[in-house]
């Protein structure tokens, strides 16, 4: 079910979905804004932690209100709302001719496996009317994204690329 949908250009609201399973979960999204910023660096910072300890840096881990609220002003990012609490976020950029990166998907850990990430793809395929191509990078040895990101997302392995001592893979889903 699809109510409040916004694209961009329109003036936004919320754009939600009912997923149904062991559990009902009312998935909706809204798009951030300055005032979102301390509460964007909270959800990061739980969505990104063990990658932050597992890699010794991160690039969603740690940032400040200052540096969230420069990235909202930016790059047109969504909350995720679980049965209206936030439990992650989805960015985008447009990188232009239909061509759109996704930035961030983070859904908090105790929400991951409930089908929220696949349904925040499905979200910007949908949000993104003009999309011909996504893109999106995680590092190569977190076998979990691979997975997701290909089997449920349909992502192909695009090429690799390095971020300092990182190693990650480019995914690319086209229409």
């Amino acid at each position: 079910m699809v109510s409040g949908y916004s694209a961009p250009g329109r003036s936004a609201g919320s754009y939600g979905y009912r997923m149904s399973g062991e559990l009902s979960m009312k998935i909706e999204y809204r798009q951030a804004v300055v005032e979102d910023a301390e509460l964007l660096v909270s959800i990061y910072n739980a969505s990104f932690y063990d990658d932050y300890v597992r890699f010794g840096s991160c690039p969603g881990y740690g940032q400040t209100k200052e540096m969230m609220e420069a990235s909202i002003s930016k790059y047109l990012k969504h909350i995720i709302l679980c049965d209206n609490e936030p439990v992650g976020c989805v960015s985008c950029i447009n990188l232009g001719d239909g061509v759109y990166e996704v930035g961030c998907l983070c859904v908090i850990p105790e929400y991951q496996g409930k089908g929220i990430g696949t349904q925040a793809i499905r979200f910007v395929k949908d949000f993104y009317e003009d999309w011909v191509r996504l893109t999106l990078v995680t590092p190569i040895d977190k076998k979990e994204n691979v997975k997701f990101y290909t089997e449920k997302c349909g992502f192909r392995i695009g090429s690799t690329e390095r971020d300092g001592s990182v190693e990650l893979i480019r995914f690319v889903a086209e229409r």
